[in-house]
This record gives structure tokens, sequence and C-alpha cells, in this order.
């Protein structure tokens, strides 16, 4: 869908949610204590919601949300992205995205 290709695009982390998903907002925290702030579009509040999480599910998110993006790119959803933090290879791909690095 167009709205997330541009979304993702012209934000470095984008964050597909809804206001009532518990793993969303684990992702949320785990990026705000890695110091990155992702833009969180809540897709519940949103009129094209449902259309969004088709096209999440189309383009192989792992679920419907969170859906995470960095760079563009599509990285997946909570299992993903948790894999990708326990391995050490998150913070690699938030690099260029972080605030405040120790």
């Amino acid at each position: 869908m167009e709205k997330i290709v541009k979304l993702a695009s012209e934000n470095g982390i984008m964050i597909f949610s809804k206001s009532t998903c518990c793993l969303c907002y684990a992702v949320q925290i785990l990026f705000n204590e890695l110091g990155v702030h992702p833009f969180v579009h809540e897709i519940d509040h949103d009129p094209d919601g449902k259309e969004i999480e088709k096209a999440l599910l189309r383009m192989g998110s792992g679920g419907p949300v969170p859906a995470v993006f960095i760079g563009g790119k599509l990285v997946g959803s909570t299992n993903k992205v948790m894999s990708l933090h326990l391995s050490g290879s998150l913070i690699p791909l938030l690099r260029p995205y972080l605030h405040a690095m120790s």
C-alpha cells in the first residue's frame, strides 16, 4: 500500500501499531531504551487501518502489528525484532538513528 511505503520511507524507524497491542508497546519501549525514537502509526486510529493491516500481512510482516521498518525496509514483527536484538544485530541497524550512544 502506498501509504505504508510513504510513511516507512519518510521516517527512519517506523512502527505500525495498535493502541491496544501489548507487543507493540514492548517494541516501542525497547527502541526507546536503546536510544531511538521511532515514529509510531496507530492503525486503529487511521480510517485506512483495515487496509493497512491487510497490506502489512501481504508484505510479510509476520503479523499485522507491530510491523517495524528501519531505513524504509520491513524488518518484521516482534519475534524478528527481539531475535535481532538478542543476536546483537539490532543495534547496527539502529545506529544511524541513535540519539545517545553510551
